[in-house]
């Protein structure tokens, strides 16, 4: 069966691994790898799995684990940015860093915070700490965080990346059944080319994208491209 890029709509998609359990799939365009739909879990079924989560704010391991986003993210902020931690999950810690560093921080979450509000604002910067990995359809959120940015914001991401196909199949982050998108650092930078975001790795699973004048424009082109079946030159 004929797969779509959840992420750039490309049909475009070949075969590239399977397990037990589950069938992956990679976009000839956007390099993404994903999970076709019909091995999603439901949404009971994904909250389940996310209740097995232990995050706590005052853990010192955990805030440790966030660092890797934190320390270079707020190097790169105005005193008085504020942010919107997206995916937040049932335990918000990295919030509550940025708030201690002098930034406040509204918090969004499908299931713990689901306050649709927040996202019609606009932030200084966003957050996305081990969430695109979970998402059915990146492409369009990741349009509706880059929308949320003001101008020079930055978008900043945490998910462990694709190296290669062999390092995949022996790969631990594919077990867990909530992750159906994994990026490689030629999406970002695809992303980055096709959303006019200027784009930096400064750790192995961390990505920061920054909103320029040129992202306007491109952000409806990209849309439009989503909506109506992945035709782009791009």
């Amino acid at each position: 069966m004929m797969q779509t890029c959840p992420l750039c709509a490309s049909r475009d998609c070949l075969p590239y691994h399977r397990d037990a359990r589950r069938a992956y799939h990679r976009c000839q365009r956007c390099e993404l790898v994903f999970v076709p739909p019909a091995f999603h879990l439901s949404p009971a079924a994904e909250k389940a799995e996310y209740d097995k989560h232990e995050n706590h704010p005052d853990d010192p391991g955990y805030r440790r684990f966030l660092s890797r986003l934190f320390m270079p993210l707020r190097e790169r902020l105005a005193p008085d940015a504020c942010g919107l931690d997206f995916g937040a999950g049932p335990g918000p810690t990295l919030s509550v860093m940025f708030a201690e560093a002098g930034h406040p921080m509204a918090i969004y979450d499908p299931y713990y915070a689901p306050d649709a509000s927040v996202l019609s604002d606009t932030y200084d910067f966003i957050t996305a700490t081990e969430v695109v990995e979970h998402l059915q359809a990146p492409g369009r959120e990741l349009v509706r965080l880059v929308e949320r940015l003001a101008l020079d914001g930055w978008l900043g991401i945490m998910t462990k990346r694709v190296r290669s196909r062999e390092a995949f199949a022996r790969w631990h982050y594919i077990q867990d059944p909530t992750h159906v998108c994994f990026f490689s650092e030629a999406t970002f930078c695809w992303v980055a080319r096709r959303l006019g975001l200027h784009v930096e790795f400064p750790a192995a699973d961390v990505v920061l994208l920054q909103k320029t004048n040129a992202t306007a424009g491109l952000l409806s082109d990209f849309d439009n491209t989503l909506l109506y079946g992945g035709k782009s030159r791009h």
